[in-house]
C-alpha cells in the first residue's frame, strides 16, 4: 500500500465506479475487494471496500452509505500530452455526469476531474504577461480545453 492513498466514499457505488474508472484510464487494475461481514454494518457479502490503481496511482473506494458526498474542493488532476486524449477522457468521465468550466468536470458518481492539457500550463506560464493573460482569459471561457484555440489566444488572433 501506498504512503497516501486518495480514499472515496461511495454510498454503494464503490465497485461500479472503479470499474469504470478502470475502463478509462490504461495501466489500471482492480486490486484488492473487501466484503462486509456478519458485523456489517453493510448486508454481509456486499463490497466494504474496493481498492484500485488508475495510472499507477492508487485508490480505495469506501461503501460507507449516504452520509457524505463529493465537493468540487477536491479533485484529481489528469495532465494530458495531446487534445485527443484530452477529449477522450472528457468524453468518457462527463458521461451521466456535469461539465463544468475551465477543465472541470464531475463524473456519474459526483467526483470531480480536471482534464488538463500540457498546452495549457506551459502556455499560461509564458514569461510575457500579455500573452499568459490573454491564455488565461481564453480558458475562462472554455469548458473542455481546446488546445488550438489556446495557441490562437496566445497568439492574439
Amino acid at each position: 500500500m501506498e504512503k497516501i492513498t486518495p480514499f472515496l466514499w461511495f454510498d454503494d457505488k464503490a465497485e461500479d465506479a472503479a470499474n469504470f474508472y478502470t475502463s478509462i484510464f490504461k495501466n489500471s487494475k482492480i486490486l484488492n475487494i473487501a466484503r462486509y461481514g456478519e458485523a456489517g454494518p453493510g448486508p454481509k457479502g456486499t463490497v466494504m471496500t474496493v481498492t484500485f490503481q488508475l495510472e499507477g496511482q492508487e485508490f480505495m473506494g469506501l461503501n460507507g452509505g449516504p452520509h457524505f458526498t463529493f465537493s468540487p474542493a477536491i479533485s484529481f488532476f489528469v495532465n494530458c500530452e495531446t487534445q485527443a486524449e484530452v477529449d477522450e477522457l472528457w468524453e468518457k468521465l462527463s458521461a451521466g455526469g456535469r461539465e463544468d468550466k475551465c477543465a472541470w468536470l464531475q463524473d456519474k458518481f459526483g467526483v470531480s476531474w480536471q482534464i488538463v492539457p500540457k498546452a495549457l500550463l506551459e502556455l499560461i506560464q509564458d514569461k510575457d504577461p500579455v500573452k499568459s493573460q490573454r491564455v488565461f482569459k481564453a480558458m475562462l471561457k472554455m469548458a473542455k480545453i481546446d488546445i488550438e484555440g489556446l495557441k490562437r489566444a496566445y497568439r492574439g488572433e
